[in-house]
């Protein structure tokens, strides 16, 4: 199975502009992007709230409390 090609995104660029007309469609497109933006930054933190995690775990540094 391939991925998404020229054809594919045309189409759906096209039934965006159906669906939100053109002077809404860069709206939503800034919109989409900032919520991709912050998507990846979150992951980002994530990832990193998790690598201090591991490293404090492994240095006997401070542990939450279970139980």
């Amino acid at each position: 199975m391939g991925g998404v090609g020229f054809p594919e995104l045309l189409v759906i660029l096209v039934i965006a502009l159906l669906v939100f007309g053109g002077k809404r469609l860069p709206e939503v497109a800034r919109g989409l992007g900032e919520a991709i933006r912050e998507f990846q930054k979150a992951l980002r933190g994530g990832e990193q709230g998790a690598e201090e995690q591991k490293k404090d775990r492994s240095s006997g540094g401070p542990q939450s409390p279970t139980g």
